[in-house]
């Protein structure tokens, strides 16, 4: 099962980090369209993501009270589309997400600068495991300082979780 490691913080612009991004040759892998359907399960995340019209089936497990958020996944690709419809015949969805995502890499870390309709403007961070996890933070660290990012500002949810908290509140 692969692993990453993860940070999300919530930024009022994105202005900046695209700026230090292209600073530091970060490669811009393109605009995603994303739509993320959550699955209720009775352990870990499941969520069909339809991303500029492919489908991919990801299952996860993250402890968002760790220190450091590990997050182990699986992930299918699937060929066809319907995927939506067939797995919400088998599935209670609990929520679905939408957001535009601009992707970019640097040292095998996914950087993603994030709109998430309903919920604003975030940058998510996902280093690779590929060399041990010791490897993966050292990486992990130095994007987080060219970046600028405190930590201690970082949001220990999903977009799942921080969409229905949201509806919830409303």
């Amino acid at each position: 099962m692969p692993t990453n490691l993860e940070l999300k913080i919530s930024v009022t612009s994105h202005q900046k980090l695209k700026e230090i991004l292209k600073e530091i040759s970060a490669e811009y892998k393109g605009l995603l369209n994303q739509k993320d359907v959550y699955y209720s399960i009775p352990d870990g995340l499941l969520k069909l993501r339809v991303e500029n019209g492919n489908e991919s089936l990801i299952f996860y497990n993250r402890n968002e009270k760790a220190k450091n958020r590990w997050s182990d996944y699986n992930l299918i690709n699937f060929r066809d589309s319907g995927g939506e419809k067939f797995f919400s015949d088998v599935f209670r969805v609990e929520v679905v997400v939408q957001k535009k995502r601009e992707l970019f890499i640097y040292d095998n870390t996914r950087i993603h600068i994030d709109t998430v309709k309903s919920l604003g403007r975030f940058l998510e961070l996902e280093t690779l495991v590929i060399n041990g996890k010791t490897d993966a933070r050292k990486r992990f660290k130095k994007i987080v300082e060219l970046l600028d990012i405190n930590e201690s500002n970082q949001i220990r949810k999903s977009y799942r979780n921080l969409l229905i908290e949201s509806k919830i509140q409303k």
